[in-house]
């Protein structure tokens, strides 16, 4: 039989966690200042209600006051059940807005059947978000992205782009007017789900990418939950290595000046020299 005192105490450990991992990834990254109006988006998944339910206690416990402002895109899917994130939002008094934009037809009309819809959605997803923060005076911007979404893009770049990149945990747009923060940087998807199993959310499936079979990000997350059961405790050593890099060990010449390097045998300490601080290297390329 269930054990409600075992239970409840396995809960309070998992809350914690998921507080301090919240928290050191705010401080770390400066992510949410005093005075900063965060608008917390929710797409009705696990990880946007456990956001959006952490940073609601980090705000009454934080030493610096600021503002939640709880938003969802209603993309309008056919079968979305639109009533059930505003009657959650009523219930815990938060703060929020619902902005209406049709960009499932605009998916549907311009992507072929049975291909990827990710990418377009995302953007159109993006553009919304981006443009009624502007509006509404928002200074951060807040994605559910956890740890293992960083990893999976990390080598969805590796082995389909050709590049070596993740999604940071702050990123100011292009334009410079948004400023985007993942604060579940450091919180890993497998205890999400525990939170999200204790906490009951009203979970609301995405029917328009979430159901496609064979997406390039669903073989990246099965390639990490695999390596995670055979060997406990990669995941973590290669999330840190995204925090500890040596350009120096690369071979980005963008990156590090290569062709600067300079022989010294007179043992004088050399400082590291990057590609930006030289002049003039351009006429040798």
């Amino acid at each position: 039989m269930p054990n409600p005192r075992k239970d409840r105490t396995e809960f309070n450990k998992l809350h914690k966690r998921l507080r301090r991992n919240v928290g050191s990834a705010i401080a770390d990254f400066n992510m949410i200042e005093a005075g900063d109006k965060v608008m917390v988006c929710l797409s009705g998944g696990k990880d946007s209600y456990t956001m959006l339910d952490i940073l609601m206690h980090l705000q009454r416990t934080a030493p610096i006051q600021f503002d939640i402002l709880a938003v969802n895109l209603d993309q309008k899917q056919p079968g979305f059940p639109e009533h059930v994130l505003p009657e959650y939002l009523e219930k815990l008094g938060v703060d929020y807005h619902i902005i209406e934009n049709d960009t499932y037809s605009i998916v549907k009309r311009v992507i072929p059947e049975g291909q990827t819809t990710c990418s377009l959605c995302s953007r159109l997803r993006r553009g919304s978000l981006y443009g009624y923060a502007e509006e509404q005076g928002v200074t951060k911007i807040a994605l559910g992205h956890h740890r293992d979404d960083i990893l999976e893009t990390f080598f969805l770049n590796i082995f389909y782009a050709g590049k070596l990149k993740a999604m940071p945990p702050k990123l100011r747009s292009d334009d410079g007017n948004n400023m985007v923060i993942r604060p579940l940087a450091y919180c890993k998807e497998q205890e999400i789900v525990k939170y999200s199993d204790f906490m009951q959310f009203p979970i609301i499936p995405c029917n328009l990418c979430g159901s496609q079979e064979n997406l390039q990000r669903q073989a990246m997350k099965q390639m990490l939950e695999g390596w995670d059961k055979l060997f406990p405790g990669r995941l973590e050593s290669i999330f840190s290595s995204l925090q500890n890099i040596a350009p120096s060990q690369l071979a980005d010449t963008e990156l590090f000046d290569f062709m600067g390097l300079q022989l010294d045998r007179q043992g004088n300490e050399m400082p590291p020299v990057f590609a930006s601080d030289t002049a003039g290297l351009d006429i040798l390329r």
